[in-house]
């Protein structure tokens, strides 16, 4: 296996294990979701784990775009930093919200994963097009996720 087809593998993974653990973290809290009043226009639970799925691949292969780009390795290295601070601030909203059911703390972190969602794509555009296109589909679905957050916040106090 060549070293980029290493770096794409593994640019897929970072995205797929946080969300993997995460999820696993938070698994068993999905039942207390179940019992939730939720808003007009919620998902069923079973599409979740699809969506966010792809949007880590997404993410994963944006990343990589930006890894091996032609680009100055110093604005690669501040894109890249950024993209892993929102990971893991990604990782964290799940365990706010699902285990500790803290909906208001969570509807605020994820404002902050918005924007650093959103810086994201500012740095990644400014390196390929491309990457930063990929991760429109994310930042539209963490802003759904912000709505239904602060609906059911709201709804089950």
């Amino acid at each position: 296996m060549n070293f980029k087809c290493r770096l794409f593998i593994i640019s897929l993974l970072i995205p797929l294990l946080i969300g993997g653990i995460s999820g696993f973290i938070s698994r068993n809290s999905m039942e207390t979701f179940a019992l939730l009043n939720k808003p007009p226009l919620s998902p069923p639970g079973w599409l979740f784990p699809i969506v966010w799925t792809t949007l880590y691949i997404l993410m994963g292969v944006a990343s990589y775009i930006v890894l091996v780009s032609n680009a100055p390795i110093e604005s690669k290295s501040i894109a890249l930093k950024v993209y892993l601070i929102q990971l893991v601030i990604n990782f964290f909203w799940s365990l706010i919200f699902f285990n500790l059911e803290q909906y208001l703390l969570a509807f605020f972190w994820l404002l902050f994963l918005w924007v650093l969602i959103i810086i994201t794509i500012i740095l990644f555009y400014n390196i390929s097009k491309t990457a930063a296109y990929l991760l429109i589909p994310y930042l539209l679905w963490v802003t759904f996720a912000g709505y239904l957050n602060l609906s059911i916040y709201l709804i089950n106090q």
